[in-house]
């Protein structure tokens, strides 16, 4: 079996290296769009399946796997934040808040395609502009779903409670992964 990351995600990388898994590394170029009729908490799946779809065919030995994080509170999906100002009207709304962090997975053979999404709620603590400012500028949250990383500083600063996968959060929920593909 040869597996096939399709993600630049460095914490990706990490955990499922963390896993035991050996893999490539493959770029999908995909158009990242949500339909409106998809609820938010299939937002996940659906775009991590979209990114297996748009794939090459695949050998008879490789397995893909692909994933997807979003962030949604009171049924509002946050993406990757387009710009600074983007992130801090994102972070103010997480602000004292709960929210919960989708990460869909999707792990496709010639023959099958598994698509998962775990769920996890996590509870900030109030955030001031400062604390804002200072995560924007020092950790550049541009990459991540709902503007932050749960292993930087705001998530060991600001997070209240997390009820779910910390692994979710981070953006593979590595129980899922380990599961399906010593299963296939």
């Amino acid at each position: 079996m040869k597996l096939l990351l399709a993600s630049q995600s460095p914490r990706r990388k990490e955990l499922l290296t963390n896993l035991g898994f050996t893999f490539d590394v493959v770029k999908i170029d995909c158009e990242e769009i949500i339909p409106q009729h998809i609820k938010v908490g299939e937002a996940a799946g659906y775009l991590s399946e979209l990114k297996a779809s748009a794939f090459r065919s695949l050998e008879n030995s490789e397995v893909l796997l692909t994933a997807d994080t979003v962030v949604a509170i009171d049924s509002q999906l946050l993406g990757k934040p387009k710009d600074e100002n983007d992130a801090r009207e994102m972070l103010r709304l997480l602000s004292g808040r709960t929210h919960q962090v989708y990460t869909g997975i999707t792990i496709k053979t010639q023959d099958i395609t598994i698509t998962e999404t775990d769920v996890a709620d996590v509870e900030f603590d109030d955030l001031n502009d400062n604390e804002i400012e200072y995560y924007i500028q020092h950790y550049k949250p541009f990459d991540k779903a709902g503007s932050y990383g749960i292993q930087e500083w705001l998530g060991m600063a600001k997070i209240k409670k997390v009820n779910g996968s910390f692994y979710t959060i981070m953006g593979l929920p590595t129980h899922l992964v380990y599961k399906i593909l010593k299963e296939i």
